[in-house]
């Protein structure tokens, strides 16, 4: 459920070894427990290289991290976690507790050494005390592209409601359609739905050397937090580092098959996701769902910009529910206003993929699991032209890929 950050180590592990050592300390985490409460909600921050552990930690006042640090490298040491270092951060003392200075920050140690330090080196003064270790978040430039990946895109609104999962999972089918390998990752953790769309709500994945076999959905390697639940109304009652740990674990504990498109479905918003993801995985490009009304193009400018910052490049805008047509009468109108896509598309000079009418039919075939594209219906043809427009442009924005990456 955390999200770990690899980087090369002088023992190379086998994805097997990785996903034990990983789920071992997920374990541990959650329940290594400070005054009732689980140390994996104090987690800001972890990482491991090889079999050291790096902890982040937002610990309560009168806690005791060396205690904590030679109690976790106890837990842990069996494990093959050799060397644990933390970076603590303490409440500051409240007024009129009688001294104004705060509480001394330990050194960073190696938890699993034998003999403790000398008396001398544990009454160091504070002045001589090492500050907590601060590092850069990973940029997009820094990820390499998965080896088994070609493009990874992201499908994106800025709010809820404008038919972003309908978009994605027609998008999807349609980039199959055109002769590509195609896999679909649901990062809506809070509102799964692909199972759904695509037929296979009742479909668990599989488990295999200790990675999630993906389901195939009509040909493509599916995977949803939604296939892990009981039921289709058992709510994700998560906080960010939980929702955000799921998602890197369904992404690094997948075993996905070489794939030209893996089409990423998107939480509406710019939160702790969406941020997890612009600094974890190595993403292609992103496409910008929105309506043409006048409060959705305001939420869309802001997935636009936020995706600008995180130096991840916008394929293009889709601009959904543009017009209906009356089943009764054929009279057409424009419902939710005209313009808004082409205006964004304009002023970020970005493509306008596409513009997708309001109609039941395209609603009707998701809720049965058979979308437009898969039952070939009259409304295929407006994805497909979406899919060749992203083909169009995309292997400009392709990531060198690293053949030698092990996960």
């Amino acid at each position: 459920m955390f999200n770990f950050m690899k980087k090369k180590t002088t023992k190379t592990e086998t994805p097997q070894q990785q996903a034990e050592r990983d789920s071992a300390v997920d374990k541990v985490l959650l329940g290594y427990e400070i005054g009732a409460v689980s140390i994996a909600t104090m987690v800001t921050g972890l990482e491991r290289d090889g079999e050291a552990l790096t902890l982040d930690l937002r610990l309560p006042k009168d806690s005791n991290p060396e205690v904590i640090q030679q109690e976790l490298g106890q837990l842990l040491h069996p494990h093959g976690i050799t060397t644990i270092h933390m970076n603590v951060r303490l409440p500051a003392p409240e007024k009129g507790s009688g001294s104004s200075l705060p509480k001394q920050m330990p050194k960073t140690t190696n938890a699993m050494e034998s003999q403790p330090s000398s008396g001398a080196n544990n009454n160091t003064s504070s002045t001589n005390a090492e500050p907590p270790i601060t590092k850069a978040a990973p940029t997009q430039a820094s990820l390499a592209a998965h080896p088994r990946i070609r493009h990874i895109i992201v499908v994106a609104s800025g709010k809820g409601g404008v038919g972003k999962s309908t978009t994605t999972v027609n998008i999807a089918l349609a980039l199959q359609k055109l002769g590509n390998r195609v896999g679909v990752l649901d990062a809506d953790i809070y509102g799964p739905s692909m199972p759904t769309m695509l037929g296979v709500a009742d479909v668990k994945p599989q488990l295999e050397n200790e990675q999630f076999v993906p389901v195939d959905a009509h040909g493509m390697a599916m995977l949803s937090i939604g296939s892990l639940l009981d039921g289709d109304n058992t709510p994700v009652a998560w906080r960010g580092p939980k929702a955000t740990g799921a998602l890197m674990q369904l992404y690094n504990q997948t075993n996905w098959p070489q794939l030209d498109y893996l089409v990423i479905d998107m939480p509406p918003g710019t939160g702790d996701i969406q941020l997890t993801l612009a600094q974890r995985i190595p993403v292609t490009g992103a496409v910008i769902v929105t309506t043409p009304q006048h409060v959705a193009l305001l939420d869309a400018q802001k997935g636009v910009e936020m995706f600008n910052k995180t130096n991840i490049p916008v394929l293009g805008v889709v601009e959904n529910m543009a017009l209906h047509t009356c089943s009764n009468c054929n009279h057409t109108e424009a419902i939710f206003g005209t313009g808004g896509g082409e205006f964004i598309a304009e002023q970020y000079q970005v493509p306008l993929l596409g513009q997708l009418p309001l109609a039941s039919g395209i609603r009707a075939q998701v809720d049965k699991g058979v979308p437009s594209v898969l039952a070939d219906d009259e409304f295929a043809t407006y994805y497909l032209s979406i899919a060749k427009n992203i083909e169009t442009n995309i292997n400009k924005f392709a990531k060198p890929v690293d053949d030698k990456r092990i996960f």
